[in-house]
């Protein structure tokens, strides 16, 4: 019998971190002078957190991409169902996208209007039109792009890099190594960050309910349930009419057998950890083994539908709480660049805080505005993630039934 104790859960953590700070914060209210020790002592903790998540950002952005790159070639092997599943992946991100812009503006007008004193200001500077976006996307040097966190350019100078180490074969072979082992080492430290996000909770929650009111968790829960509206609506109607149109399965069948993995990824909040049941539900549903085995994982590394509707939701609603109102060619830029970054992208727990962080640098927001939701993110993150398996399995389903009437019609070609 073992007498080992189980340990509690990461999210176990996060959630008592943010009823604490939350409960010290409101006490803190009631105490003379309790909001500006909040701000003096407990704020540059939380300071601190973000200060990692911005350190991060960019090695974890380069050296994920090019490993995502890296790991395309393998798509040449598989041929068509390789592109079959890239152009599904591609498409859905980018309608989760627009269903998450489209949604975050019509309700903006009830967003919280939260402060944003102490966050980091908005330079007005960086509202371009779309053409001048278009230019800036390509980086003049290699250097200028990593100091100032232009993440459209580290994006394309990690795909030329992927792309330079595929075209050269065998000798870009001790490149493409040094990047996987960067990036192995990186994404320890990105773990190590997320391992540490209750202190980082804590902290933030005292402050923000210290200063801003205990108000501010149900001014937040407005914000959630736009982005749960989002990935209820991609959910209906971007995968049942797909699975529907592309694979002539009922809708009604493909959630109920899909409901054993939305619930496990529902509760670990990760893509990865919830792969071998995402296959099996898969399979049951009519996905080839072979067909799974590459499109399950390749999603779970680059599709991320969810994690797309939860980045525009909270791109939106933080730049309304900095004042400032997205342009038609930020709009465009928040698009390219979440949907750019899904590609290689960690499917672990609290990843998407590290491509929020990306696309609010792209349109000019200060990253330091993510301590505003920061507290709340696992919540973001069970909807966002289940979303994420949803979207894989729809796919390996999809593809799996192209491909079986692709061989059936070359067999009837040959009698």
């Amino acid at each position: 019998m073992s007498t080992g104790k189980k340990k509690l859960s990461l999210a176990f953590w996060i959630f008592l971190a943010l009823i604490v700070g939350s409960l010290l914060g409101w006490g803190l209210i009631y105490v003379p002078g309790g909001a500006a020790f909040a701000t003096k002592f407990i704020k540059p903790i939380g300071t601190i957190f973000v200060n990692l998540f911005k350190f991060i950002v960019v090695p974890i952005v380069l050296f994920s991409m090019v490993c995502g790159m890296i790991s395309m070639k393998d798509i040449k092997k598989v041929g068509s169902i390789g592109w079959k599943t890239m152009v599904y992946y591609i498409c859905t991100t980018i309608v989760a996208l627009i269903i998450g812009l489209v949604l975050a503006n019509l309700f903006k007008g009830g967003f919280p209007q939260l402060s944003t004193e102490g966050l980091g200001t908005w330079d007005k500077a960086t509202s371009t039109d779309f053409m001048t976006t278009l230019v800036d996307i390509f980086p003049s040097n290699i250097i200028a792009p990593f100091a100032n966190s232009s993440m459209l350019q580290i994006i394309v100078i990690a795909l030329l890099i992927g792309a330079g180490i595929i075209l050269a074969g065998e000798k870009g072979k001790p490149v493409a190594d040094l990047f996987e082992s960067l990036n192995e080492v990186f994404m320890h430290i990105l773990m190590f960050i997320i391992k540490v996000s209750p202190i980082g909770v804590f902290c933030m929650m005292t402050w923000v309910v210290s200063t801003q009111g205990p108000e501010i968790l149900g001014d937040l829960a407005k914000v959630l349930g736009v982005a749960y509206l989002g990935y209820i609506l991609h959910a209906i109607i971007t995968y049942s009419i797909t699975v529907k149109s592309m694979a002539g399965l009922s809708p009604f069948k493909f959630f109920k057998g899909m409901f054993p993995a939305m619930a496990f990824a529902f509760s670990t909040t990760s893509s990865v950890a919830t792969l071998p049941i995402n296959k099996e539900c898969a399979v049951n549903l009519g996905a080839s083994e072979e067909i799974s085995s590459f499109v399950l994982p390749l999603g779970a590394t680059i599709n991320m539908d969810g994690t797309a509707i939860y980045m525009a939701v909270n791109t939106i609603f933080l730049a309304s709480c900095y004042g400032m109102q997205l342009t038609l060619g930020q709009m465009v830029t928040v698009i390219i660049t979440a949907t750019l970054a899904s590609i290689g992208t960690a499917g672990v727990s609290g990843a998407g805080v590290i491509m929020l962080a990306m696309v609010l640098t792209s349109v000019g927001i200060p990253v330091e505005g993510i301590l505003l939701i920061y507290g709340i993110d696992r919540l973001f993150d069970m909807g966002r993630t289940t979303i994420n398996i949803v979207g894989d399995a729809a796919c390996a389903v999809i593809v799996s039934k192209l491909e079986a009437k692709k061989e059936a019609k070359k067999a009837a070609m040959v009698k």
